[in-house]
């Protein structure tokens, strides 16, 4: 499927994003003590706003709010402590920045409370499956939503036919819910549900998700999968992220999750301008 062929404006509660125009990126605000690479950091509003407001300068067209690590192991957060760490935040972020805001859970009632304080987009980690809510949740408030690939276990017969249909299930558990096709995101869950080798496989086959026809969000930055093979800590690992960033915009992907938006703005415009030519946008002689 070319680059283009998902052209298409997300409304994200009123504020608009071109999808297919030119590679996205979503800039991670993770407001919790325990995330693997930057836990603790922006833990207080103030803190969380200015980097917020940094991101976007750095050319972030999403920030995603996460108030629960999801990283192995990590202890589930109740949803009271959930709700007094992405709130606040989420109110202050509607004040003093003009992007859509994300939330990152998988909690019904999380996702609820975020929209009322002025989220525009649900990224939903067990894309649906988690908590038979949020489908009702996003269909009430009319916003996109992010359906993300993930398991308990990572045994499969067939790796990415499997992974497909867990995809499918999610998106007609979405249409069932009456969420609009043009408000579906696709996440093939890097990191979840999957080991170092399916992780790789799933890599080589981002296109075939993109041919389900709805935009792919992919959201490798950091994740032991680079950190593994480059044998570095998580704040060393740009070079990593970019190449798989590169790699999954070169197959069709619409939007990168990532921790570092400066450089991998600069990784996303360079590639999309040789996609592009690879298309026949530009031409020569």
């Amino acid at each position: 499927m070319k680059i283009d062929a998902l052209k298409r404006t997300l409304d994200c509660r009123g504020i608009s994003l071109p999808i297919g125009e030119r590679t996205l990126i979503m800039g991670i605000l993770n407001v919790t003590p325990d995330s693997f690479s930057d836990g603790g950091q922006y833990n207080d509003v103030n803190t969380a706003v200015r980097r917020a407001k940094q991101m976007v300068e750095e050319g972030a067209d999403i920030i995603d709010i996460g108030g629960e690590s999801t990283r192995p192991g990590a202890e589930a957060v109740p949803l009271e402590l959930e709700l007094e760490r992405v709130i606040p935040v989420i109110e202050a972020l509607r004040e003093n920045i003009g992007v859509p805001i994300s939330i990152d859970t998988y909690k019904a009632e999380v996702a609820r409370q975020a929209l009322k304080a002025g989220a525009h987009i649900i990224n939903d980690i067990w894309g649906l499956k988690k908590d038979g809510g949020m489908a009702r949740v996003a269909a009430e408030f009319g916003c996109p939503v992010i359906l993300m690939h993930n398991r308990s276990h990572t045994v499969y017969r067939d790796l990415v036919s499997e992974l497909l249909a867990d995809l499918r299930e999610s998106i007609r558990m979405a249409h069932d819910a009456g969420i609009a096709d043009s408000q579906i995101i696709l996440d093939p869950g890097i990191g979840f549900g999957k080991n170092y080798e399916q992780n790789l496989h799933v890599m080589n086959h981002l296109d075939r998700i993109v041919s389900l026809g709805y935009p792919v969000l992919l959201g490798t930055s950091r994740k032991s999968m680079i950190r593994n093979t480059l044998n570095l800590p998580a704040n060393d690992v740009v070079e990593g992220t970019a190449a798989t960033v590169a790699l999954g915009i070169a197959q069709g992907c619409s939007i990168m999750r990532v921790h570092d938006v400066a450089k991998i703005k600069r990784v996303a415009v360079m590639t999309d301008a040789i996609c592009k030519a690879k298309q026949g946008a530009v031409h020569y002689g």
